[in-house]
């Protein structure tokens, strides 16, 4: 049993790099700052640092996501509860990543925990259940949304104030020559011209022009852009590791280093094989953004993970990022409501999913 728990928390751990890696690097693909690889490999590395991180700065989720003071501790130390939460949160988690939706990892070991929880029959303490678990959940996307509503109109005239003006480059091509063939086959010039072509975003995109102390503006935020989204990956790994390292611990399987570190390796694993569906999902299918908006958006989400964590408070890294593209789409007017209605569904269906897979499975077991 102990080694199934093992397997199961590798498992969540892979999948959870799998759905959630990429988030914090999403607008760097979508604005075109990066390729996709060049993205995916910075979320990586410093993913991976914010995991190795949690060793030291993130004790307090580690009790806080073993179920203690939610069921009973005689039910947390039944590997028969431990197993099925990380089996029950990791089916929740692949399904959604086979399906290209970002859902939250924390939403679903909450949902496991609940439903194994309830299927030992012994007491829930829902006081606990709200006001630990769900007010943060529910509250970081709209606080993430509200910031993003509030800061980028900020930084738009800090912009303006400093001389930094956007400019949209198009692709020119070579001479058009129309050329029409007579009957008695000699080709007579009717017209020529130059052409202008559409190119993809990457290549044909808004360059922000002018300095800032000397330094070109659009370099300057660029680099600004791959700070912030190594940031919310940062935060991601120091947020979401010690969850997932709890399941290990409570088993008595290992100690917090050497869990916390099987953990890390994991989730990079998950995120360099199997990111790309939802990789999509984040860059470009919730809406299209600049650099300026991706850099805000990425700048919230980096400041309330970090924030959150240092408080031990289990918010959701998928749902303050994803609250910053939602208010980047309603900054800019380009959202995609029916991908933000689908993604808001899949958050809804997150907890009772993964609550009766728990369920079920601590029933089989026992």
């Amino acid at each position: 049993m102990t080694l199934l728990i093992l397997v199961g928390g590798l498992f969540l751990a892979y999948v959870n790099g799998a759905n959630d890696n990429f988030k914090g690097v999403a607008t760097l693909f979508g604005s075109g700052t990066a390729n996709y690889k060049r993205a995916l490999y910075w979320a990586t590395v410093t993913t991976f640092l914010g995991s190795l991180a949690a060793l030291f700065l993130s004790q307090g989720l580690v009790a806080a996501f073993s179920g203690k003071g939610l069921v009973p501790n005689s039910v947390t130390e039944m590997p028969s509860f431990l197993l099925a939460v990380g089996i029950g949160t990791a089916f929740t988690v692949l399904l959604a990543t086979l399906t290209g939706f970002p859902i939250s990892t924390t939403h679903s070991l909450v949902g496991g925990l609940l439903g194994a929880g309830l299927a030992s029959g012994q007491p829930i303490h829902f006081q606990k259940l709200f006001t630990a678990y769900f007010l943060p959940l529910f509250f970081s996307p709209l606080v993430s949304v509200a910031l993003t509503l509030l800061v980028y109109p900020s930084f738009k005239k800090l912009k303006e104030f400093c001389g930094v003006n956007g400019e949209t480059c198009f692709c020119v091509g070579g001479k058009e020559e129309v050329v029409e063939i007579t009957p008695s086959g000699a080709g007579v010039l009717k017209s020529t011209g130059l052409t202008l072509t559409v190119d993809q975003i990457s290549i044909c995109q808004t360059k922000y022009m002018g300095t800032i102390i000397g330094v070109n503006a659009h370099t300057v935020l660029d680099q600004l852009h791959y700070c912030t989204a190594g940031a919310v990956s940062f935060a991601r790994g120091l947020n979401d590791t010690p969850k997932i390292a709890a399941l290990l611990l409570a088993a008595n399987f290992m100690g917090v280093q050497n869990g916390i570190v099987w953990i890390s390796v994991a989730i990079a694993l998950g995120g360099i094989l199997s990111a790309r569906k939802v990789a999509k999902t984040m860059s470009q299918r919730i809406t299209s953004m600049n650099h300026g908006q991706g850099f805000t958006a990425n700048l919230i989400s980096a400041l309330l993970v970090i924030l959150a964590s240092n408080f031990s408070l289990p918010v959701s890294t998928t749902h303050v990022t994803c609250g910053s593209l939602f208010g980047v789409g309603l900054v800019n007017g380009k959202a995609n409501w029916g991908m933000i209605k689908n993604i808001l569904i899949s958050w809804i269906l997150t907890l009772p999913v993964a609550a009766l897979v728990s369920a079920l499975i601590f029933i089989f077991i026992k």
